[in-house]
């Protein structure tokens, strides 16, 4: 194995297409804008909304979408996330390329791999960064304010969160605009 240097990358969301084609596999990331977190249940309201013809409350492009079911507490009126570790990506397959496709999502944040289906649609315009698991409390400190909450009725880890984020990471480019992914199923 042949060591190479890792280079770091400071990425204000919406992220410019150059950029993202210099990401290289393994390099770190830390993103600054907005992360939309999104689990199962809000992909698949997406879809059905989208299904339907109807808008979506919120935009997904220009921002990054997070695989994650944050912790929060509400006070003072306003919600504070005490932790926002991420969760397994592969569990979304099949539901994430249609938000890829027709969102326009360049971003996704998670746990551990992807499937070919969600390489497949990044490919030419996009990427997806690990972020390590474990590290909720890590990445709430990275959260400087919830900016909206939407789909509460799903639940609070189910809730699609809009979370202004600076210096969010270290996330880890897994899979490049390329296709490539450092994971081998």
């Amino acid at each position: 194995m042949v060591a190479r240097d890792i280079r770091e990358h400071y990425l204000e969301l919406p992220a410019v297409e150059e950029t993202l084609r210099s990401l290289k596999l393994g390099d770190v990331v830390y993103l600054t804008g907005i992360l939309v977190t999104m689990r199962d249940r809000a992909h698949l309201r997406a879809l059905e909304y989208l299904s339907k013809g109807q808008m979506l409350p919120f935009k997904l492009r220009g921002k990054a979408v997070y695989h994650c079911g944050p912790l929060a507490k509400y006070e003072a009126g306003r919600w504070r996330v005490l932790s926002a570790g991420p969760t397994t990506s592969l569990r979304l397959e099949g539901l994430m390329e249609k938000i890829i496709e027709l969102l326009g999502v360049q971003v996704i944040v998670g746990k551990g791999g992807v499937g070919e289906g969600t390489r497949r649609a990044l490919r030419g315009r996009g990427i997806y960064l690990a972020f390590p698991g474990g590290a909720g409390a890590l990445a709430a400190k990275s959260i400087e304010e919830v900016e909206e909450v939407y789909w509460l009725d799903l639940g609070m880890a189910e809730a699609v969160w809009v979370l202004k984020v600076r210096e969010f990471g270290p996330c880890i480019v897994a899979v490049d605009v390329k296709g490539n992914t450092l994971y081998k199923f």
